[in-house]
C-alpha cells in the first residue's frame, strides 16, 4: 500500500519546481506592426537558439460536444491567412476540427522563455496544396501516411509493419506514392495571436493582438494582458 508521506514528498518536490524567468522583457515599442512578421520574427530566434523542433506546436480542439484534446503538430506553412499543419483528415484532431473549428494553438518555447498563443478558425487547405507538400515528403513518410488509419485502434505493432511492407511491395522504389484521399492540410486563421515573455515575479508581458470588433477582416489591434 502506498505510503501517504511518499505522495507528501512527491508533491513537495513538485511545488518547489520553479525558475526565475529574467532572459527580457516585451514592451509595446518592440512589437512588429502585425502578428505574422512578429511570429516569424520569433520563429526564427528559436531556430537560431538551437531549440529542438522550434515549429512544434501543441494543437488543441474540441469535439462538437466541447471536449477537448490536445497533442503536438508541426507548423509546414505560415502567411497573412494563417498557419498550416498536416495531418490526416479523418484522426481525431481532424475529425474535431471538421466538428467545432475553434481551436487554439501553442508554440512553448520553454528554454526563450516564450509562448505564442493562436487562437483561431480551422479549414482545410486546397487539394493541391496538399498534393504539393504530400509530393515534398520523405518516401517513407508517404508510405506510412497510407499505412496508417490515424486515431483508430489497431491489434498490434505488426499491423502497421504488415501494412508497410505491402504498400513497399506495391508501390516500389521510383513509383510515385499517392497522396491518401483523407490526407490533408489545415489552416487556422487567427483570430488572436497573443505573445507571452516570462519575466520576474511571476509578472510576464503578454501582447496580443486581436481583431478589433471581431470580425474576420477586422483591422489589427494590440492590448496587454495582466499575467
Amino acid at each position: 500500500m502506498p505510503d501517504p508521506a511518499d505522495h507528501d514528498d512527491h508533491d513537495a518536490r513538485l511545488q518547489a519546481m520553479r525558475r526565475s524567468y529574467e532572459l527580457g522583457g516585451l514592451a509595446e515599442e518592440d512589437l512588429a506592426p502585425d502578428w505574422l512578421t512578429q511570429l516569424r520574427a520569433w520563429l526564427a530566434d528559436a531556430g537560431t537558439a538551437g531549440l529542438t523542433e522550434p515549429n512544434a506546436m501543441i494543437f488543441a480542439t474540441a469535439d462538437a460536444d466541447g471536449r477537448p484534446s490536445a497533442r503536438t503538430v508541426l507548423l509546414k506553412g505560415l502567411d497573412e491567412d494563417g498557419l498550416v499543419l498536416f495531418t490526416n483528415h479523418d484522426s481525431r484532431k481532424g475529425r474535431e476540427a471538421a466538428a467545432n473549428p475553434a481551436v487554439s494553438l501553442v508554440f512553448p518555447w520553454i528554454d526563450l522563455q516564450r509562448q505564442v498563443v493562436v487562437t483561431g478558425d480551422a479549414e482545410r487547405v486546397p487539394d493541391a496544396v496538399a498534393d504539393a507538400y504530400f509530393a515534398r515528403r520523405p518516401r517513407g513518410s508517404q508510405l506510412g501516411a497510407l499505412a496508417s488509419r490515424q486515431s483508430s485502434i489497431i491489434r498490434s505493432r505488426d499491423d502497421l509493419t504488415d501494412a508497410l511492407d505491402a504498400l513497399r511491395r506495391t508501390y516500389p522504389e521510383g513509383t510515385p506514392v499517392p497522396r491518401p484521399a483523407a490526407w490533408g492540410g489545415i489552416r487556422v486563421r487567427p483570430r488572436t495571436v497573443e505573445f507571452w515573455q516570462g519575466r520576474a515575479d511571476r509578472l510576464h508581458d503578454r501582447l496580443r493582438y486581436h481583431r478589433i470588433g471581431g470580425g474576420p477582416t477586422a483591422p489589427w489591434g494590440v492590448e496587454r494582458l495582466a499575467p
